[in-house]
């Protein structure tokens, strides 16, 4: 990496980390449903037919076997059969000829029923493995009626589950900010939709930046910064009631909340005496405690699954990198990135094995994850203006920031960088996601 590069990585970071104090997010963007558009497949993808469920035409106007069939596609494991090629169409109860779905080249068969319950729906459904003609599944999920796409999406989390042995997270939110109009009248939004885009619900508005946004461990409730009253301050909401309280407005910045495991404490930036710092807030008590001492500026904290430790963006070595500091007597910063000139954002994965990141590849800002083992870093995403990744709450996939045609977009890369696709909007741009933890029992 030349000096040039270097130099512009470091100009970055330290604009990212300023925009904490001007709030200044030059965009446009809507709160309309977020469309999927897959840009990269799998060529082994496994075939697999998710037959009309029955009843469902007539009981509801939301069809589930279409859910469940986007939902296995979107995973970029399975590849759902175009019902057009499905030469029949059986339910429940009825009679399966296994060899003429043999012939189709079908792996997996699904069928259901869908039995409306006015205010409560249940899908009954059950998956069959082709070759051997045996029923491997056969249960059913039950919901209120105005909620049947989360119900719908729980039946395909147990089918995933089924076929890989890795929990689905179909049944899962996203939330992310967007902007309407332009300056100097924009309105600010904090968004959370399903985690395939549909039903985007505002959390909060201003006319004042949003950022940040950060989901409880329990995904009961989202920190965010706002900057309300022209500066900083962090945010703590409750979503089902939309109860929110203020946690930290201290002079200088107030930036990059992340919840502890336990959801007792958020790790954040602070500018206490001119220079960012993390510490950690208790929630319950308003104490502090600062983690970090250093010139340099330190930001973006996350915590280690054990909350005993967090992993952070530094530029103390003169560029930034993603550094681990145990939150113990001593508080010594180890680095943990050495490739590259940029490295910063850093997020753990849910077992704890990778680190994701934003690293300079190339010339471009793009997502990548390191095995915490070897220190391999593997580059998963190809766009040159890539940001903000988060986990999903399996570790089967990272949803993040990126550009498309000079928009903000939001985009979802598996972990092995094997599938990837973009959720966008089409009247404006959309960022910083992050998405939630799971939302109900296994």
């Amino acid at each position: 990496m030349d000096d040039t590069t270097s130099r512009c990585g470091i100009r970055r970071f330290r604009r990212c980390a300023l925009a904490l104090i001007a709030g200044l997010l030059a965009a446009s963007a809507s709160h309309a449903q977020l469309r999927i558009d897959i840009t990269r497949g799998v060529d082994d993808a496994v075939p697999i037919a998710v037959v009309p469920f029955g009843a469902e035409a007539t009981s509801t106007p939301t069809e589930v076997s279409s859910i469940i069939a986007a939902d296995l596609q979107r995973s970029g494991r399975f590849a759902p059969m175009d019902r057009k090629d499905m030469i029949e169409q059986p339910k429940p109860g009825d009679p399966i000829r296994f060899g003429d779905w043999r012939a189709l080249r079908t792996d997996y068969l699904i069928v259901g029923r869908v039995e409306n319950r006015g205010a409560e729906t249940a899908i009954n459904y059950e998956l069959y493995n082709v070759v051997t003609g045996q029923r491997l599944l056969g249960e059913s999920e039950s919901g209120a009626t105005k909620s049947l796409r989360m119900t719908a999406h729980r039946a395909a989390d147990r089918i995933y589950e089924k076929l890989t042995g890795v929990r689905g997270a179909f049944a899962t939110r996203v939330a992310y900010v967007s902007v309407d109009g332009r300056p100097p009248s924009q309105r600010y939004r904090l968004m959370v939709a399903d985690s395939d885009g549909y039903g985007p619900v505002r959390v909060a508005e201003t006319g004042e930046p949003l950022m940040s946004p950060a989901w409880s461990p329990d995904g009961k409730m989202l920190a965010y910064v706002s900057f309300e009253g022209k500066a900083s301050a962090i945010w703590v909401q409750q979503l089902a009631t939309g109860e929110r309280r203020r946690v930290s407005a201290r002079a200088g910045i107030n930036g990059a909340p992340a919840w502890s495991p336990d959801g007792r404490q958020l790790a954040i930036t602070l500018s206490r005496d001119g220079n960012l710092d993390l510490y950690t807030l208790q929630l319950s008590s308003q104490t502090l405690t600062r983690v970090t001492s250093d010139e340099a500026i330190d930001t973006e904290p996350a915590w280690g699954l054990d909350g005993k430790s967090l992993y952070f963006t530094s530029d103390r070595a003169g560029g930034p990198q993603i550094y681990r500091v145990a939150l113990d007597e001593a508080r010594r910063a180890e680095r943990v990135t050495f490739e590259g000139s940029y490295n910063a954002r850093p997020r753990i994965s849910p077992d704890g094995a990778q680190l994701a990141m934003v690293t300079l590849d190339r010339g471009g800002y793009r997502i990548a994850a390191m095995d915490l083992k070897t220190r391999v870093l593997r580059v998963l995403s190809s766009s040159s203006q890539d940001e903000s990744p988060s986990f999903a709450p399996n570790g089967a996939a990272l949803i993040y920031g990126t550009k498309t045609s000079g928009r903000g977009a939001l985009a979802i890369v598996s972990t092995d960088g094997r599938y990837q696709q973009q959720l966008s909007s089409d009247s404006g741009d959309v960022r910083e996601p992050v998405w939630s933890p799971f939302l109900g029992p296994p």
